[in-house]
């Protein structure tokens, strides 16, 4: 891209400013989970399409309170923050404590893809659908969510099918090695700092990064009015967007690689405020 074209292009903030209503859609609060920890609330779209059993057992889970006064009792620097049951004891009510895996859905035809135009070495197919970063094979028929910074996914023993309850949060660079090996199904809205500043060591006599509850936002409306517009990753401005992602315009930048990846590519995501609701 020359400097003539860099002048002309939109920035991505301009892009997002003048994005329209219908280039927007407003998050379903029953697809919502928030995860009350020591410093505030998270908020985390969970991603019934390409991982349905997931998720109705973890939001069975929530309605029946398992978690509850656990905790975040696992932090890897750069990589991860893991919560749950730590004792691998505690009974469930009408949820499940593993269920099979959810790696990738597959699907009889082809699944249509916002798709980024090059393979990033761990997919034949990168791209969006439905506000998450996904991947494919060179067929479509096989879809599954990313490893992308603050991703929702639930941890596993050797088993495959041995994930159910212990729930984690990327909080650093994408570890897609980790695709297709862990079911992921769901991605942070609001509320990564809350992850990034759980404490890394236990102190002794205190509690250690408890969960105050995890629950269902559409449960909890009378208390917790929250609502989330996702930028409509099939739209226009989503399309102009990553090309404004792939050629920076802004005067800072000087060098302009025509290249985003699946990860480096945010998805917009914003709380909806009174007026427009």
């Amino acid at each position: 891209m020359n400097v003539a074209q860099a002048d002309t292009q939109p920035t991505a903030a301009a892009i997002i400013s003048q994005a329209t209503q219908q280039q927007w859609r407003v998050v379903d609060a029953d697809n919502i989970i928030k995860i009350t920890l020591p410093t505030g609330a998270a908020y985390i779209e969970l991603n019934p399409q390409l991982a349905p059993k997931h998720t109705q057992n973890i939001k069975q889970l929530a309605r029946e309170g398992f978690y509850k006064d656990l905790n975040v009792y696992r932090f890897v620097e750069g990589f991860v923050a893991q919560g749950g049951d730590e004792s691998g004891k505690k009974p469930v009510k009408s949820a499940v404590k593993a269920i099979p895996a959810e790696f990738y859905l597959t699907t009889p035809s082809p699944v249509n893809i916002t798709e980024l135009d090059h393979s990033d070495g761990y997919a034949a197919i990168t791209g969006f659908l439905n506000g998450f970063a996904v991947a494919q094979n060179d067929a479509q028929t096989q879809t599954w969510q990313v490893h992308c910074n603050g991703i929702f996914a639930m941890a596993r023993d050797n088993d495959i099918n041995s994930g159910g309850t212990e729930f984690y949060v990327t909080i650093g660079h994408g570890p897609r090695y980790l695709d297709r090996n862990i079911t992921v199904f769901g991605r942070v809205l609001e509320g990564m700092e809350h992850f990034n500043r759980l404490s890394r060591t236990a102190n002794t006599g205190a509690a250690f990064n408890p969960i105050t509850d995890l629950q269902v936002l559409a449960d909890i409306s009378k208390q917790d009015n929250s609502q989330f517009k996702v930028m409509r990753t099939d739209s226009a401005a989503f399309l102009a967007l990553i090309k404004a992602r792939k050629n920076r315009s802004e005067a800072w930048f000087v060098e302009t690689p025509n290249y985003v990846d699946v990860c480096g590519m945010p998805i917009p995501t914003k709380r909806v405020s009174d007026l427009e609701s």
